[in-house]
C-alpha cells in the first residue's frame, strides 16, 4: 500500500508537470505560424488597403485639379 501511495505522490509531483508543461510547449510551437485563413485574410486587407490607397490618390488628383491650394486650408 505505501508503494502504491510513493508512486502516485512521485507521478503527481514529477511526470505530471513535466507532461502538461511539454504538451503546451507542442501546442505553443505549434500555433506559431499563421493558419491558412489568417493568410488569406491577411492577403484580403492587402488588398483593400492598395484599393484604399488608390482612391485616396484619385481623390487628391481631383481636389488638386479644382482647388490647387486645397493643402494649404487644411
Amino acid at each position: 500500500m505505501e508503494f502504491v501511495f510513493v508512486i502516485g505522490i512521485l507521478f503527481v509531483s514529477i511526470v505530471l508537470p513535466l507532461w502538461l508543461l511539454l504538451h503546451y510547449i507542442t501546442k505553443w510551437r505549434g500555433a506559431r505560424g499563421l493558419t491558412a485563413e489568417d493568410e488569406r485574410m491577411l492577403a484580403d486587407l492587402w488588398q483593400s488597403a492598395k484599393r484604399m490607397e488608390e482612391r485616396v490618390q484619385t481623390l487628391e488628383a481631383i481636389l488638386d485639379a479644382e482647388s490647387p491650394h486645397w493643402r494649404s486650408k487644411v
